[in-house]
């Protein structure tokens, strides 16, 4: 299944607005279009027409992705993905993500699902990653028998984590995602360099503190005699 970009955007925009704005679901062809071409949530950011989003659901529709509603005064649209793929709803969340957003490592899609799915923690994140990626062909007849929907990615040098991307579509061009640098661990002259300064400061903060105790017992006799004096004047 080779869906280009076009139909992936109206595809992960649809399974999104089914669930963040359920009230304004199915959606008009304006609102559609819309959703495609917001430009928070979307990696990359495009500006498509209404042709193109009408030549998409076309596309959609031949392959049972999607569905116009009739009944309605102002045509809508509706997506099947879950009917069609036999997705959990946790599963659900992560392609619409890996649709909207291209590649992504298992945190940034457990702080980006918020408002599709909850996530309790980076292992829920990873168990979902791994049945989909571990999904039977289809020669082997079961309800999840699509092929693997999600693979993961070669870790691109110095990069912290890997990341997955969805099997809807073409490979991912890598070079589009900026490389999360591992923070190189300091040398032995940095080390000691950051410790002579630290001692430094250190030692400062002690003189300082030791000055302003000194000034503190100098004033307390002072303060003593000046007590006792009015402790006199009030006696007389």
């Amino acid at each position: 299944m080779q869906l280009d970009p076009i139909q992936l955007r109206v595809l992960g925009s649809l399974i999104e607005k089914e669930i963040t704005t359920p009230e304004n679901y199915p959606l008009s062809l304006n609102a559609l279009v819309n959703a495609c071409n917001q430009r928070s949530s979307r990696d990359p950011v495009l500006e498509l027409s209404e042709e193109e989003v009408r030549q998409a659901l076309h596309t959609l529709e031949d392959l049972a992705f999607t569905n116009p509603v009739r009944d309605a005064r102002v045509p809508k649209y509706e997506h099947r993905v879950r009917t069609v793929l036999n997705l959990r709803r946790d599963e659900t969340a992560v392609i619409c993500l890996l649709m909207l957003r291209g590649p992504q490592t298992p945190g940034e899609l457990r702080s980006r699902a918020d408002r599709l799915y909850t996530f309790d923690d980076l292992t829920a994140v990873q168990s979902t990653l791994e049945r989909l990626s571990a999904r039977p062909s289809m020669s082997e007849g079961t309800p999840e028998a699509t092929g693997p929907l999600v693979t993961i990615l070669p870790r691109q040098p110095g990069s912290r984590e890997a990341r997955y991307a969805h099997l809807l579509g073409a490979s991912p061009d890598l070079a589009a995602y900026p490389v999360e640098r591992a923070e190189a661990p300091a040398s032995s002259s940095q080390r000691l360099a950051q410790l002579e300064t630290e001692i430094t400061n250190l030692s400062a903060a002690l003189e300082t503190l030791k000055s302003r105790i000194d000034q503190l017992e100098a004033r307390l006799p002072l303060q003593a005699e000046a007590s006792v004096s009015i402790n006199d004047s009030s006696v007389r």
